[in-house]
């Protein structure tokens, strides 16, 4: 299916899916500043593959999806927790994106922010989740799940210039918060951010994005209280979120925490199989 653009309670969203429309329907939700199309197409064909009906789409202020206003200050964010919007809102907006599509619940599957996005969607909306998929995340508690000093750099890089410049930094940051026991695909991250710049970028997003996060609270205390069937999947390797986060949300969620040594802070085509057996076996208990 081509991308869609939908208006879903007062914001658009760009919206794609993949596989039979009577399959069990399966969210995923990705991360900061990283449209629908980081959720590899293949990955997406691969789900469908398994029996689910695959919905991605661009979060607020990426990609084709709406972009925001507002100036977000970054120390303003962590320190009083002011953002021009919250995951809270980045969680309401996946919900209005299923209303738009008919969809009462689905399985919800979040990587890094949209780990958090999911978590807060299921807090929200407990009885619209069939299962709850985090990978890559944390709760929000600030003594885990912190990045290394250079991963954090690297994320606060000044934005590029041109298409080239843009392609040339992601494709350096892909490697440097990537699974280095795992080949680096330079290639397919090349066309990975030429497709992503094409589609458009909003820098002023991305620190929008960014803000939310830092200025989220604490979800432990409010995943405790979930009974939705969960999973937990982290790199061992993670420098950019450290895998405590993972071990600190498979704790509050009670879920299964797989543990994937030497992955970083992507997803390597040679995880696939085990992530996707994973979401399954969850989804068909």
């Amino acid at each position: 299916m081509t991308e869609q653009t939908i208006e879903a309670d007062g914001i658009t969203l760009c919206h794609e899916s993949f596989g039979d429309p009577s399959a069990p329907p399966l969210l995923l939700v990705m991360g900061l500043a990283a449209p629908m199309i980081w959720w590899d197409d293949e990955f997406c064909e691969q789900l469908a593959e398994a029996g689910f009906h695959v919905h991605r789409f661009d979060n607020r202020d990426v990609g084709r999806s709406q972009w925001w206003t507002g100036r977000a200050s970054l120390p303003l964010a962590y320190f009083l927790r002011s953002a021009p919007y919250s995951l809270g809102d980045l969680a309401d907006d996946a919900g209005k994106l299923l209303d738009a599509l008919g969809i009462e619940r689905a399985h919800v599957v979040g990587t890094s922010m949209g780990g958090m996005i999911a978590q807060e969607f299921a807090i929200r909306h407990p009885r619209r989740v069939r299962t709850l998929t985090s990978i890559m995340s944390t709760t929000g508690a600030r003594n885990v799940g912190l990045p290394s000093p250079r991963a954090a750099l690297a994320m606060l890089a000044p934005g590029p210039r041109t298409r080239e410049d843009y392609v040339t930094q992601l494709v350096r940051t892909s490697k440097l918060i990537g699974s280095r026991e795992y080949q680096f695909d330079e290639d397919h991250f090349r066309q990975r951010a030429e497709r992503t710049y094409d589609r458009g970028l909003n820098p002023a997003g991305v620190f929008r994005q960014l803000a939310a996060i830092l200025s989220a609270r604490d979800r432990t205390a409010d995943l405790r209280r979930l009974s939705v069937p969960s999973l937990v999947i982290h790199g061992t390797a993670d420098p950019l979120v450290h895998m405590s986060g993972g071990r600190a949300t498979a704790r509050a969620l009670g879920a299964d925490l797989d543990l994937v040594p030497g992955m970083g802070h992507d997803l390597p085509r040679e995880v696939w199989p085990r992530v996707i057996a994973g979401i399954k076996r969850l989804a068909t208990r």
